[in-house]
């Protein structure tokens, strides 16, 4: 093997392979914010064309990209045909039920469309960790994006970047209604309330999700609108963090006072951890507690005794949330207005809900 020597600053000799031997690195996004003066986002947006960009700015990187031969297979394809195919989807949770199942339907229609989906995770809280899943997303060329990271900072960051590219959003705040397509959380609520309800309980508690989460905050509040307009009394409900432990341990100081005979558990883990706890105290479901959950997992039928749940339909979800991007891409309006809009839940009524006892 040939090898070239040489001298370094301290006088030390050195050895490193022949030049043609070297494979050159591949130039990247930010060599080409480097050498053009600007930062990565500035370049993802003239990939994407965004109209805030200055024609000045615009020519000084798009001719370094020129320089450095800077051609990322995805975005040099969007830059010729104007399309990707590629969809980008936003999360901030991949570990829960509900997100993990809304990626697996929004990847399942994309690709009967011919798209593929590319996912960012955003990892941490702030609105920087947001905002590099964001700018992940935008670097891929992607045509739209699904948003189906449930925390109300992440809206935030959205408004704050004011992309130009359509998205969908699958929790709604309220405040994104041109956006919003998702899964009404909180007539699914007030379907499990008015269960209970109509099977005679009066004592219910609510086993709420994390107070930052959208669906957890929408779920409270179908509780507590249903137990006042069926004029039942409540108690403030109790924040949970979705896990079945968390459902075992608050199962276990709510027996202390047993003043109630019935939960309402924002998902199927905590209301697994409930079960547990009634369980573990000698007593029994539903005969003593009734207990419904929300989501339908797919162990949820196989609980003991089998749960009493809202199923939410995230096929369909999916499948309107791609036809919507499509729709606005190919400014095709026609039918969207039917795909747009809120998923109806349904109540799974199994043997986990009961009469109160006597």
């Amino acid at each position: 093997m040939n090898v070239h020597t040489g001298t370094d600053a301290s006088g030390y000799v050195t050895s490193e392979p022949p030049p043609e031997a070297k494979r050159p690195r591949a130039p990247s996004i930010r060599d080409v914010a480097r050498l053009a003066g600007v930062s990565h986002q500035t370049v993802s947006r003239v990939l994407n064309n965004h109209p805030s960009i200055r024609d000045e700015t615009k020519s000084r990187v798009l001719a370094v990209m020129t320089e450095l031969q800077y051609r990322p297979n995805r975005a040099a394809r969007a830059l010729v045909t104007s399309r990707s195919h590629a969809i980008g989807v936003l999360t901030s949770s991949r570990s829960e039920y509900g997100p993990a199942s809304s990626i697996q339907a929004i990847e399942e229609a994309a690709v009967l469309h011919g798209y593929l989906v590319v996912t960012a995770n955003a990892e941490g809280a702030d609105s920087r960790s947001i905002g590099r899943a964001i700018t992940h997303l935008l670097d891929q060329a992607v045509e739209g994006i699904v948003v189906i990271a449930p925390q109300v900072r992440v809206f935030d960051t959205l408004a704050e970047m004011q992309l130009d590219l359509p998205f969908v959003t699958l929790q709604s705040t309220g405040r994104m209604n041109d956006h919003a397509l998702s899964v009404d959380q909180m007539t699914g609520a007030r379907l499990a309330t008015r269960h209970l309800i109509e099977l005679g309980h009066r004592g219910i508690y609510h086993l709420a999700g994390p107070q930052d989460w959208i669906e957890a905050e929408a779920r409270m509040e179908g509780f507590l609108r249903e137990m006042s307009d069926q004029d039942v009394p409540t108690t403030a409900p109790i924040l949970g963090d979705w896990t079945a432990e968390f459902g075992y341990y608050a199962g276990r100081e709510l027996l202390r006072v047993r003043d109630f005979t019935a939960i309402f558990s924002s998902n199927d883990q905590m209301a697994l951890g409930l079960m547990h706890a009634i369980h573990d105290e000698g007593l029994d479901v539903p005969r003593d507690i009734s207990i419904v959950g929300f989501d339908d997992i797919p162990e949820a039928a196989h609980f003991w005794p089998p749960l009493t749940t809202v199923r939410q339909d995230f096929a369909e979800l999916g499948r309107r949330a791609v036809a919507l991007l499509i729709g606005d891409e190919d400014g095709e309006a026609e039918g969207i207005a039917a795909d747009s809009g809120s998923v109806i839940p349904t109540l799974v009524v199994r043997r986990s809900s009961a009469p109160p006892p006597a």
